[in-house]
């Protein structure tokens, strides 16, 4: 008996050293996401309307408009233009470097002439696995507990569910969004954890990462400043010379700058759709009469007939929205300033729509597309089942009220920041790296919802508001992570 157990533990240690957590969490999640990306028939996500923005100023077109699926079913093929590309960028975005190095891809190991979407995916796929390998690692070291591995299978629950990695064979931005989070969350969690000797590649990877995040999609322009937050902690790192503080203090100035320019570089086209949509989607719902409120906000009644209208809507609408009558006597009064005075004096209005967002917080399947190709003989708009069960749960679970959310970051915010008040009388830097990498991500979880509902109403809401989930995913991974290793309240750990 003596023997078995001594070969079972001798067993189990070498399976730690050649398996260690994070390296289990990766494999499995591989596999996974493998499954759902590369193994015929595939799945994916089909197009909304969105990928021209990443199609043809890629060199991407579709092979026939007439046979091309919308929101029914994934489309695998698509055509590589050969000669002069006269189509230019809609947006500054750092989308196009990954879908430059697919369409490499695609041209070495494949063709010249057809593009398979498997290499978006393989793209997406490879940077994701990146991601979860340093996110694992840094809930989990620098303790050999077994619990680690429980922590690795929590990870995968999360992080692994096909809600996210649908998104890879698409030309979507949020695949890249979800894996350069993962690299910038654990990048600075790796610092706090003292995991390298040195921090200068972590805060090299935390820049580069959170940059390309920032300007993947105009949308995330406003979180530099959620990122300013997250950065305020390294100022806490021990002999942090004048020199280093200056190299700290220019990548959050180059932070600040490109989401600047993410903004300001929104084109004219995109402005006039938000405005437009932020009033038939936003100024005009969860209200009784909305003509009445139209004119007493300078807007004429006749307008609340555009109640729910998308921009370019689908069926007949009751005025062309991108019509030159409309932005002359609508969309050209709809300002930034309008709204937020509009909101400001109909707050009741406001907290209903809150409370819609709140309802979308957790729903990060797309509901509006298919899941599945024509080939597969799947009926339109089937959705994947297989892995989901965590998004399933939150969906259906996670309470749908606005204050609930806020409750949530106040008790996340309260208990970090005794961790970081504990770790300072002790002259310890983790708990205040952790206090504002946790408070950066609540301020995500906060103000993405009240952002995505003055710049866009409810339209299209659930993908607006994918950095939401994905950053409550995260807190909660480090808040189970730090109970399990009993480092909650401090950053005392096995190893000092």
């Amino acid at each position: 008996m003596k023997q078995v157990k001594q070969r079972l533990s001798s067993a189990a240690s070498y399976f730690q050293r050649i398996v260690p957590p994070p390296l289990f969490a990766t494999l499995i999640c591989a596999a996974l996401a493998a499954f759902v990306l590369f193994v015929s028939p595939i799945n994916g996500l089909a197009d909304n309307g969105d990928f021209y923005r990443a199609l043809y100023s890629n060199g991407i077109y579709k092979l026939s408009e007439a046979n091309y699926s919308y929101l029914d079913f994934v489309t695998q093929k698509f055509g590589l233009m050969k000669y002069f590309n006269e189509y230019s960028s809609v947006n500054f975005s750092s989308q196009p470097l990954f879908v430059k190095l697919a369409v490499l891809l695609n041209k070495l190991f494949y063709s010249q002439t057809i593009f398979d979407i498997r290499f978006m995916g393989l793209v997406n796929y490879v940077l994701y696995l990146g991601g979860i390998y340093l996110l694992t690692d840094a809930l989990t070291y620098p303790t050999k507990k077994w619990h680690n591995y429980l922590i690795a299978l929590l990870v995968v629950f999360i992080m692994g569910d096909s809600s996210f990695t649908l998104y890879f064979n698409s030309f979507f931005a949020e695949p890249q969004m979800l894996a350069l989070t993962l690299y910038s969350f654990s990048s600075i969690l790796l610092i706090a954890r003292k995991r390298y000797r040195h921090n200068w590649p972590l805060f090299l990877l935390f820049i580069v990462s959170t940059v390309l995040l920032i300007a993947n999609k105009s949308q995330n322009a406003p979180l530099a400043l959620s990122f300013i937050v997250v950065a305020t902690g390294l100022f806490f790192l021990p002999q942090l010379k004048k020199v280093k503080k200056i190299y700290l203090s220019a990548g959050l100035a180059l932070l600040l700058l490109t989401g600047g320019l993410t903004y300001t570089l929104i084109g004219k086209e995109f402005v006039d759709i938000n405005s437009y949509q932020t009033f038939s989607h936003g100024v005009l719902l969860q209200t009784e009469d909305p003509s009445k409120e139209l004119a007493k906000n300078g807007i004429d009644e006749q307008y609340a007939l555009m109640q729910e209208q998308d921009y370019y809507p689908k069926q007949f609408a009751t005025i062309q929205a991108s019509g030159k009558y409309v932005k002359k006597n609508l969309i050209s009064k709809l300002g930034f300033v309008w709204v937020i005075k509009y909101y400001a004096t109909h707050l009741k209005q406001f907290g209903r729509l809150l409370d819609v967002a709140a309802g979308d917080t957790m729903l990060t399947q797309v509901k509006a597309v298919g899941d599945y190709t024509k080939d597969s003989g799947a009926r339109p708009k089937k959705q994947l089942k297989f892995f989901t069960g965590y998004s399933q749960l939150m969906g259906a679970f996670f309470p749908q009220k606005f204050a609930f959310n806020c409750l949530l970051a106040v008790v996340f915010l309260t208990i970090y920041l005794i961790g970081f008040l504990n770790d300072l009388q002790k002259n310890q830097f983790e708990g205040a790296l952790r206090f504002f990498l946790v408070a950066g991500f609540l301020t995500i979880f906060i103000f993405v919802p009240i952002i995505s509902i003055i710049g866009d109403g409810d339209a299209d809401l659930a993908k607006h508001l994918f950095m939401v989930p994905v950053s409550l995913d995260l807190i909660f991974l480090l808040f189970i992570s730090d109970i399990f290793n009993h480092r909650l309240w401090h950053s005392d750990r096995e190893g000092d």
